[in-house]
């Protein structure tokens, strides 16, 4: 089956905070939309002023201007904040340095990858890597000697080394050069430095380290080699992962949350690491099975989304009667970046809170990815030229004897890891973290009423989904009699998956793309679903329809292959021989012709040819008279070349596989049509 798991969706694991998206592209949209416009430039001029208070001043301002603000976002990054910021970075004044940072790792959260790689670009990391041996020098000062620097002190080196750690895990994932760049710096043992003395520092600035570990050892290889090589790092992330430390006191909520995600974190970087050598305290250890899986579950049960919905809601409407952030600005108040109110720490907290959530989904994604991934390519198979193509003469192959050992396309069997029967556990959770609710996306070609709340919103239902396309993935490659016979379990599920993109909707503006992600990502998971209540799923005409639509709009050859494996399992559901006939007709008029090509891809094509063959291989079916009526036959033998025209263009050297799977389905069609005319109906 032409199918795919995501073990990694994308490196970005922390989606653009606040997007622009919605925006008409150029300064000038930005500026007409901005309510700040005024204020860019007399900002810009003072990151250049001699007085550094005005330059600290500046700093400061940037990282106000741009909160939940976008259009001046890109205004400033038009005046070139970004390489003013740089600069800054190694001001004279250390307030002025601190400041600045501070202000850059806004923009990185909040401006994803643009900005990341613009900083690459200006050379951010020169700076950046004088800061590590500082960092670890004033580290070690504190903790052999906690009196020596007053707690103010410490507290702005903490903050420091948060900013600091942020922007590497940022700019790591904003391109492999980026990346490779940040694995000379060896990094590795300063961050995990802080896990290692997490009793003693401030629990963000920890996280922070650990959050930069994780991405770092996300399929990295120089960085997974370091940690593998210490076993006391496996030692001291297992250490996190078990702490039942109890948390008293007034913070006892907020610590909680944030030792909630230290240890999803941990259990990423395990999971990104494993299997360890011995003599690590990890080697023994199924990350998954053991760790991953009982202390993420938890985690994603834990939220209501409706519930987290309606308190954003509630706290944004709170902070517009208080005083704008931008009035507070002036250089006699001296304002803190780190200024907010009781409220927007509550907001902060909330969307911190909706963000381990979805990184425990995007570390579950990889745990549930129990299929084995391809084999690579051998020198001697890149360098093979392909095959003779079979005899052209094909109307002479199709009237011989009917063979009886014709392969069809079945499910594949795979050495799926013992995950595979943890999995179902996890998907009424995931069923509910998929559906919409009202903050979930912004308005059509507008910005959400708090655009981080929609951002981690819209990531958690897209990771939730992607979740779940593994893990009917999995399923259905280790197949179970017990769980197809469970008809009313698929169903409901079904049925929950289509509730959540019918919620979505089909009519997508600007700024909404996390909208068609789940459309496309949806798709596959109701594909994974078929595959294993194949038969048993009765096909709704508007859902039918719906396949059909965006199999025929799509131009991605990925989302047609999942509208026609969807269609395909619909399509086998005995009774309902309408349904098969409309599903049919649209497989069929993917197919070439005697005189004109596909226009689907040779992919889709390839898909078609299976779905039709899979869909008809039972003569005995009731809806097979939908077959013998339509004189199927002879538009699979007005395909046969076509679909050999497409298999021979398929380059092996790049596509392999996909050569592979072509060649396989010319011969199961040319089987097929011998199989079915030999029938004689």
């Amino acid at each position: 089956m032409g199918k795919s798991q995501k073990k990694r969706s994308m490196r970005r694991h922390n989606p653009m905070r606040v997007p622009d998206s919605h925006l008409p592209k150029g300064l000038e949209s930005a500026a007409s939309s901005s309510p700040k416009n005024e204020a860019v430039l007399p900002i810009i001029q003072k990151l250049e002023s001699p007085d550094a208070s005005e330059r600290k001043w500046a700093c400061v301002a940037v990282s106000n201007l741009i909160q939940n603000d976008p259009s001046t976002r890109r205004l400033l990054q038009g005046k070139n904040v970004v390489g003013a910021l740089i600069t800054r970075l190694s001001d004279s004044e250390e307030e002025v340095w601190i400041e600045a940072a501070g202000a850059l790792r806004n923009l990185c959260i909040d401006g994803g990858y643009d900005i990341c790689a613009e900083m690459y670009n200006k050379n951010i990391l020169a700076p950046l890597k004088t800061f590590v041996p500082k960092i670890s020098s004033a580290l070690s000062q504190f903790l052999e000697s906690p009196k020596t620097a007053p707690e103010n002190a410490q507290k702005v080196v903490y903050e420091f080394t948060e900013n600091v750690n942020t922007i590497l895990w940022c700019l790591s994932e904003a391109s492999n050069k980026a990346l490779n760049a940040i694995n000379q710096i060896n990094l590795v043992p300063f961050l995990m430095s802080f896990l290692a003395a997490r009793a003693k520092l401030p629990l963000a600035t920890v996280t922070a380290a650990a959050q930069c570990l994780y991405v770092l050892t996300d399929d990295n290889q120089p960085a997974i080699d370091e940690l593998r090589s210490n076993a006391a790092y496996s030692t001291c992330l297992l250490e996190i992962v078990h702490n039942e430390g109890g948390v008293t006191g007034k913070d006892k909520e907020v610590f909680g949350d944030r030792l909630t995600t230290l240890k999803v974190l941990s259990s990423g970087i395990l999971s990104n690491v494993s299997p360890f050598p011995p003599p690590s305290g990890a080697s023994g250890v199924d990350v998954g099975k053991e760790i991953v899986l009982p202390l993420l579950q938890p985690v994603v049960a834990s939220v209501s989304l409706t519930e987290s919905s309606a308190l954003a809601e509630s706290l944004v409407a709170k902070i517009a009667l208080e005083p704008p952030q931008i009035e507070k600005l002036s250089l006699k108040s001296a304002p803190k970046s780190d200024h907010r109110s009781d409220t927007e720490v509550e907001l902060d907290r909330l969307e911190n809170k909706l963000r381990t959530v979805q990184l425990a989904l995007e570390i579950l994604t990889g745990v549930c990815a129990t299929l084995p991934d391809p084999d690579p390519i051998s020198e001697a198979q890149e360098g093979e030229p392909d095959a003779e193509e079979d005899d052209e003469d094909h109307d002479a192959e199709i009237e011989e004897d009917v063979t009886d050992d014709m392969a069809l396309d079945d499910i594949p069997t795979t050495n799926g890891t013992a995950t595979a029967s943890h999995l179902p556990a996890l998907v009424e959770p995931l069923i509910t973290l998929i559906q919409p609710v009202r903050l979930s996306f912004p308005p059509a070609a507008g910005q959400s009423s708090h655009p981080p709340t929609t951002s981690v919103l819209s990531a958690i239902h897209v990771s939730a989904l992607e979740c779940l396309n593994n893990i009917f993935l999995s399923l259905s490659a280790s197949p179970s009699s017990g769980l197809a016979a469970a008809s009313a379990s698929g169903t409901q599920i079904w049925d929950g998956v289509w509730a959540a993109l019918g919620s979505v909707g089909t009519e997508i503006t600007r700024g909404q793309e996390r909208k068609q992600e789940m459309w496309e990502i949806g798709v596959g998971v109701l594909w994974g679903v078929g595959n294993i209540w194949k038969g048993s799923l009765v096909p709704n005409e508007e859902q039918v329809q719906l396949l059909i639509q965006l199999c025929n709009s799509s131009a991605d050859p990925a989302i047609r292959v999942k509208c026609i494996g969807t269609l395909e399992c619909l399509a086998q559901h005995p009774q309902s021989i309408d349904a098969n006939r409309i599903i049919a007709m649209h497989l069929l008029s993917i197919l070439p012709t005697s005189t004109a090509p596909s226009t689907y891809g040779t992919e889709p094509l390839i898909q078609t040819v299976s779905a039709l063959i899979d869909i008809y291989s039972d003569e005995n079916l009731p809806y097979d008279v939908n077959f013998r009526q339509g004189n199927f036959v002879q538009c699979l033998v007005d395909s046969v070349d076509g679909v050999r025209k497409a298999v021979r263009a398929i380059d092996r050297r790049k596509e392999r596989d996909l050569k592979l799977r072509g060649e396989e389905m010319r011969d199961n069609l040319i089987a097929f049509i011998k199989y079915r005319r030999a029938l004689r109906f």
